[in-house]
């Protein structure tokens, strides 16, 4: 047998079991697994979202627009739609168990708009975690959030 025979079959059963691969992937469920390529995306830790989650992905800049331009021009401050009220739900929680800012790559907001190379300027302005004494319950909140450190540039 030439060096090509012997190569031919040991590569096509490489390639079927590297098929398999993304099968068993998907019995463990997990994002991560099925397609590393793909960002990951932290779950919310309320019970649901305020819209449907196909919307949300779809649809939240125009809703913080929208609430952004009914707050400022015309002072309504609806809290459903609020920056305060996605904060809260959708908290990332780094390795000393405080809350993540968007400087942090694992931020429920950068974890999209990096993997689309959209920037946020949002939290230019904005908290880009909640702070800690509004969330008494969650037992993963240590330490406190300074106002300073709430309100300066370096969120």
């Amino acid at each position: 047998m030439t060096p090509r025979r012997t190569c031919i079959p040991m590569l096509a059963c490489m390639l079927a079991g590297l098929a398999g691969i993304p099968y068993a992937a998907c019995a463990s469920g997990t994002q991560e697994r099925l397609n590393p390529l793909l960002p990951v995306i932290p779950e919310g830790q309320g019970t649901r979202c305020v819209e449907d989650t196909d919307f949300m992905r779809r649809n939240h800049m125009d809703i913080l627009k929208h609430q952004r331009d009914e707050t400022v021009l015309k002072g309504v401050r609806n809290r459903k739609y609020s920056l305060k009220e996605c904060l809260d739900c959708h908290v990332v929680y780094g390795p000393d168990e405080a809350a993540v800012t968007a400087s942090s790559p694992t931020h429920f907001c950068r974890s999209c708009h990096d993997y689309a190379a959209v920037s946020i300027d949002c939290f230019e302005c904005h908290a880009s975690r909640p702070e800690t004494a509004e969330m008494p319950d969650h037992p993963r909140v240590s330490g406190n959030v300074s106002s300073s450190s709430a309100s300066s540039g370096s969120r």
